[in-house]
Parts: structure tokens; C-alpha cells; sequence
């Protein structure tokens, strides 16, 4: 049992219409304001790369074919620079902990300090936060809530986390989300049952729903990613004698599409239409691709068992996320579940950092056949204006190493 006095949010405008835009929910200077909002409480990534990596990024089909029909004419096609933004590194293992923060934070600056006045202060004054989710945004908003409490700043107001959880859900998963200090209301794991279950963690507390990839302010703090990667390019490029001086292109895995969303109004506030934005979706998990390609936001097909092993990208995209990807983003490359699992490994052993399948979607995609044929590299044959530095998010390292291992062993 908390003493001190519950606040609800039943009379306030809801979160979407705070901050939406005409167009899009969520704008490049929320971007901005959440890159403020959090960078005190997540973690600065690094960049990294790695030349056994770029010099296995393929060439144009057309170039191969003719460097094999016409040896005396070969040349060597510069090769792509990669840079891989290591989400895996952030606080609890994904970017997920950017958005939450956004979110928490953001709802604590909605109290004014009149409101505070009135209330003693803030002193025992909580807030609760409500989400549903069995992965990374379970971690990330308990975790939000805990260091948002933590801050001297916020006047003695503290967020409380309640996170509905299917029960089948890891221990290890479960546990996490309780040593952030939130509660966890278990559920049959079907999305009913889930959403249910919120629905009546809100009612009992007044509490906030924050969704993992459609609140706008989740959304804003998921951009931080690349808001901080452009800017990191930039100082390496300058530092090196390579050429080009900015990310020519940036791939983005994709499943709710907060990451992508997000991530891409940051990218066209930052470098226009210059980057090419491509987003990375397994082939099992496609409802983006579908719904680009139809122009119409599609949910997975009704018979998709959804069994991949980038898991963390089977939510579908949404009607905030899909706007955003319908007009801002170039295009979507699907990959098969053996090259994701193969560039698993290959980051694993190469740059010796733990991701999960999810990203390795995007380096599966980086290392495609079709992404060198539509975005090639420079070369004297297209006037040397190709797709030279290319900027890949490496979004996650919460696996089970030892079962993704095995999988590795027994189809690799």
C-alpha cells in the first residue's frame, strides 16, 4: 500500500493531442525537445564499425556481371562504409528505454506548478503509467518510471509502472520489470486478454496508457536515435580521409514502426530528402512491406503464425506510425530467417557485441543482393553520386543467447 494522492488523467487532453502535428503525430522539433528531455537518463550510444563488414557488402548485379563478361575492364568499386548504431549498448538492452523516458518525463511536465501548489507540493503525489508488453517496453517504462521518481527535479512526484504481462512470459523477463519496481498483472497470452487487462489497470488507477510504438511521445524519443547518429557520422567522417561528409542512407528495422517513425522525421528534419531511408522487415513478419507497396495500412494475413526469430518485430504498424512510413520512407527490404540468423552470428563474431535477431534484420538487409541493385555504391559507372555511408541501428541485445546459439549451430 502508497500513501499520498492519486492523479488522473481523465480530464486531460489525451497524449495524441498534444503534440499532434498537421500531418504527422509527432514533429522534428519533438525530436528535438525529447533528445533535451532525456539525455540525462539514457545512455549515448556508440557508433562502430567494422572492415571485414563493408567488404562484404555487395556489388551492383550489373557490375558483377560485367566485371565477369569483361575481366579487362574490372576496377574496383569503392566499397560502402557501414556504421552501426549499437542500441544493444543502451539501458535495459534496447532503444526502447528513449521513448519511455520521453513519455514519463513529458507527463510529468504536463502538471503545472499551480497544480503542484494545491496538492502540497507534489510530496506523495504519484502518478501511474499503464502498458502492456511482455519484451523491451516492459523493461523500458519500468525502468522510466523508476529514475523519473528518483529526480530531485520532479518535485517530489512519483510515476508508478503497472505492466500487463502474458503469463507464459520469461521469469527472467517478469523479474526485471519487478526490480524496476513495477507492478506486473499477469494474463492469458492472446492481445485481448492483454488489452483487458489494461484496460482495467486504467480504470482501478486513472493511470496513463502508454503504447510501445503509437504514443507520439514515444515516438519523438525513439528519433533520438538517428537525431544523435547523424551528428556522430559526421565527426568520424570529418576525422578520417574518407569521402563524403553525411549518411547517404540509414536502415531501420521495423515492426509497430516507433523506431521507424520516429527515427525518419528525424532523419528528413535533419538531411532532407538527400538520405535514403530504407526500413528492414523479415520476410515471415511483411505487413509493412505489404501495406507500402498497396498504399493501405494492412494487418498480418489472418493464417501468419508469425514465427520468426525477430520477434521483437511482429507488432504491426499502426495508424500513427503508418503516415510516417507511407510518405517519408524510400523503401522496405524483407529478409529470409537464414540471412537474419547468419548476420546475427556475424556481429556476434566480427564486432563482438550481443544483438538480437531484430537487428539483425537491418545488417541482413545491409549485406543484400537487392539493396546493392537498387542503392549502389560509387563508381565511375553511375558518376560516382551512390550510396556510399550507410548508417544501420543495431536496435536491441535482449536475447536468449544460449537458444539462439543453438539455432546457430544446428542451420549454420
Amino acid at each position: 500500500l502508497r500513501t499520498g494522492t492519486r492523479r488522473s488523467y481523465k480530464t486531460m487532453a489525451s497524449p495524441i493531442q498534444q503534440t499532434i502535428t498537421d500531418e504527422y503525430c509527432c514533429s522534428f522539433d519533438d525530436v528535438v525537445q525529447a533528445s533535451k528531455r532525456i539525455r540525462d537518463k539514457v545512455h549515448l550510444t556508440p557508433v562502430l564499425t567494422c572492415s571485414s563488414i563493408d567488404a562484404m557488402t555487395k556489388l551492383p548485379t550489373s557490375e558483377s556481371s560485367n566485371s565477369q563478361t569483361q575481366p579487362q575492364q574490372q576496377h574496383q568499386a569503392p566499397r560502402r562504409r557501414l556504421f552501426f548504431k549499437s542500441e544493444a549498448m543502451q539501458r535495459t538492452g534496447s532503444f526502447k528505454i528513449r521513448g519511455a523516458t520521453n513519455a514519463v518525463m513529458s507527463l510529468l511536465e504536463s502538471y503545472s506548478k499551480d497544480e503542484k501548489k494545491e496538492e502540497g507540493d507534489g510530496d506523495g503525489s504519484v502518478i501511474d503509467v499503464v502498458t502492456h508488453s511482455s519484451g523491451n517496453h516492459a523493461q523500458a517504462l519500468a525502468l522510466a518510471a523508476k529514475s523519473s521518481s528518483d529526480d530531485s527535479s520532479t518535485g517530489g512526484v512519483r510515476v508508478k509502472a503497472h505492466i500487463v504481462m502474458p503469463r507464459n512470459a520469461p521469469t527472467i523477463k517478469q523479474d526485471a520489470v519487478r526490480g524496476y519496481g513495477a507492478n506486473t498483472i499477469l494474463v492469458d497470452s492472446n492481445n485481448v486478454a492483454r488489452a483487458k487487462g489494461a484496460e482495467k489497470v486504467i480504470q482501478e488507477t486513472g493511470g496513463v496508457f502508454i503504447h510501445p510504438s503509437e504514443h507520439p511521445h514515444v515516438i519523438a524519443g525513439q528519433g533520438t536515435v538517428c537525431y544523435e547518429m547523424v551528428t556522430q557520422v559526421r565527426d568520424m567522417l570529418k576525422a578520417s580521409s574518407e569521402t563524403g561528409d553525411d549518411l547517404d542512407a540509414v536502415i531501420i528495422p521495423v515492426g509497430g514502426g516507433g523506431l521507424a517513425g520516429g527515427n525518419t522525421i528525424a532523419l528528413r528534419g535533419l538531411l532532407g530528402d538527400r538520405v535514403k531511408i530504407i526500413l528492414a522487415e523479415p520476410e515471415l513478419l511483411n505487413d509493412a512491406k505489404r501495406s507500402k507497396d498497396s498504399g493501405t495500412l494492412l494487418n498480418h494475413d489472418k493464417d501468419n503464425k508469425l514465427n520468426s526469430i525477430a520477434d521483437g518485430l511482429k507488432m504491426p504498424l499502426g495508424p500513427n506510425t503508418w503516415p510516417i512510413v507511407r510518405d517519408l520512407v524510400d523503401d522496405i527490404i524483407t529478409v529470409s530467417e537464414m540471412d537474419t540468423l547468419r548476420c546475427t552470428k556475424l556481429i556476434w563474431e566480427r564486432m563482438k557485441v550481443i544483438i538480437e535477431p531484430s537487428a539483425g534484420v537491418g545488417v541482413a538487409v545491409a549485406l543484400s543482393q537487392e539493396f546493392a541493385d537498387k542503392y549502389p555504391p560509387p563508381s565511375e559507372l553511375n558518376g560516382n553520386t551512390g550510396v556510399r555511408n550507410v548508417g544501420v541501428i543495431l536496435c536491441g541485445g535482449n536475447v536468449d543467447v544460449v537458444k539462439i546459439a543453438k539455432m546457430m549451430q544446428d542451420k549454420l
